[in-house]
């Protein structure tokens, strides 16, 4: 199969194509010159299809996905040499931006205001929002346009400077732990459990694309799930499903799940 059978196959649509084709580019230069290549921040759903990529082309190390911080969304992928271990320090900075009312911007907020700055999604790692300041990962080249030009976010003033990703730290995910039982480990029943829904509209949300599993997209109710796996729900956000169980004497599993709040 060439590349381009290849990548018709494993692209979902005409923008993850375009994706893995940069992805594969990246993948080609790394091993034909010897130097560390790396992407922009990609979402979890670009990294699923990045790793289904090189799952395809046996590629099983040499490169590492990484966001400036453990648990980081949005990561960049970086193609590594056999000399060099990890992607060098200064792939992902951190601007910190601080404003004197308490939480007077949102994640909405502050996400706005660097698209008026003309910067682009992919040049932009997580955004992380607290009462008094909003720390931003970004790019090299990204993170001095910020630290020039980001002076506000809509109507509040802004003081920027730059943090060391050391100092970084990440605020706490607010989950909320989960014990049912499931008839079975299909996709609606488990999405029920984890979202409080009914089975119907678990399965109505299935059918109507609004569920990924893993990041990929999937509108199979049926699909079975497993002990790991990441359901999102648009609109409602995500749960894990951290734990099978043993089955009931009715034939019911028990299942534990980890909801983000």
């Amino acid at each position: 199969m060439d590349k381009r059978e290849m990548l018709d196959r494993l692209a979902a649509n005409g923008d993850e194509r375009l994706l893995l084709g940069r992805v594969w580019d990246k993948y080609e230069q790394c091993r034909r010159r010897n130097l560390p290549e790396g992407t922009g921040f990609l979402s979890p759903a670009e990294q699923a299809a990045a790793r289904r990529l090189l799952n395809a082309l046996s590629v099983t190390e040499g490169y590492a996905f990484w966001g400036g911080y453990d648990g980081a969304q949005r990561r960049q992928l970086w193609f590594l040499p056999e000399w060099q271990e990890a992607p060098e320090e200064d792939a992902v900075r951190v601007v910190r931006a601080s404003f004197y009312e308490e939480d007077a911007l949102t994640h909405r907020d502050i996400l706005g205001s660097l698209m008026a700055l003309g910067l682009t999604r992919e040049t932009l790692g997580d955004i992380l929002v607290f009462p008094r300041w909003a720390d931003v990962l970004a790019t090299a080249p990204a993170a001095e346009l910020l630290l020039s030009d980001w002076t506000d976010a809509g109507r509040v003033r802004l003081h920027t400077a730059p943090l060391p990703l050391a100092q970084l730290t990440p605020p706490q995910e607010k989950t909320k732990e989960i014990r049912d039982t499931v008839s079975s480990l299909r996709l609606d029943s488990v999405l029920a459990v984890g979202f409080s829904l009914s089975r119907g509209k678990a399965a109505e949300a299935v059918t109507s694309g609004r569920v990924q599993v893993n990041w990929t997209d999937c509108q199979k109710p049926d699909r079975p799930v497993a002990q790991g796996d990441t359901l999102t729900l648009r609109g409602l956000g995500k749960c894990v499903l951290e734990e099978v169980g043993h089955q009931t004497k009715k034939g019911r599993v028990f299942v534990t799940l980890k909801r983000y709040l």
